[in-house]
């Protein structure tokens, strides 16, 4: 909101042109969208409506990115690391539509009907982003090794490979069921790492930047939706009844 605009390295809608109409406008009515429905996350009682309307916004935000799948291969041809790289924005809001589809399913609804569709589409479609994210880091190996601190042992070039092998196998993991619990909260974990190691010093060198603001805010929301996967996984994928996740 402070900015005026979208996160766009997150949300680009510099994607439908460069001349958004109303794109201030857009900016500041997504900002209060999303203060609204964090808010409502934090009651039982309105949990559930929370829920639905980040869902609908991070698909917004997903929706960003579709127009990439077309320009990319028309202008840079089949170009694998490119399209990888779609995918992995494209996943980056996917993840978090199926933790708040998650956290709406799981809610009581009281007389209304429950949609067991959404039980097993979102932890899929959590693994599949998951697993681009690990993909991505191979493909796209000279802009992740950068990120990695630089007083880590071992060298970037490894830490990004591990960490690329571990989002692959949480991936697999979630979309498998076969230790999907455990792959989920060992995601969350690596997730708040990366906050603490790469995010959170990005706020001390670049304190006037959107994206370091943007970067942090986004990645403890993508540990936030590993948890919520963790949690569903634990407790069997069935609508709780106590209200809270």
């Amino acid at each position: 909101m402070l900015w005026g605009d979208f996160a766009t390295d997150w949300q680009p809608v510099q994607a439908f042109g460069d001349h958004v109409p109303g794109r201030t406008f857009l900016a500041y009515a997504t900002a209060i969208w999303l203060i609204v429905s964090g808010a409502a996350l934090l009651r039982a009682r309105t949990r559930r409506a929370g829920a639905l309307g980040l869902a609908i916004v991070y698909s917004v935000f997903a929706i960003f990115w579709l127009p990439r799948l077309y320009y990319v291969p028309h202008f840079f041809g089949f170009n694998l690391p490119r399209l990888i790289g779609v995918l992995d924005g494209l996943g980056q809001q996917v993840i978090l539509v199926a933790a708040a589809t998650m956290v709406y399913q799981l809610q009581p609804a009281g007389n209304a009907r429950e949609e067991p569709m959404l039980g097993s589409i979102a932890p899929i479609a959590f693994g599949l982003s998951t697993i681009a994210f690990g993909v991505a880091h191979f493909t796209g190996l000279a802009s992740v090794a950068p990120l990695v601190p630089a007083w880590l042992p071992f060298g970037a070039g490894f830490w990004a490979i591990v960490t690329g092998v571990a989002f692959i196998l949480s991936g697999v993991a979630i979309v498998t069921r076969w230790l999907a619990a455990l792959g989920a909260r060992l995601l969350a974990l690596m997730l708040a790492i990366f906050s603490l190691l790469v995010w959170l010093p990005q706020l001390f060198k670049f304190p006037h930047e959107q994206a370091a603001w943007g970067g942090n805010a986004y990645n403890l929301a993508a540990v936030g939706a590993a948890l919520i996967v963790a949690g569903w996984c634990s407790s069997g994928q069935r609508p709780i009844k106590s209200g809270v996740l």
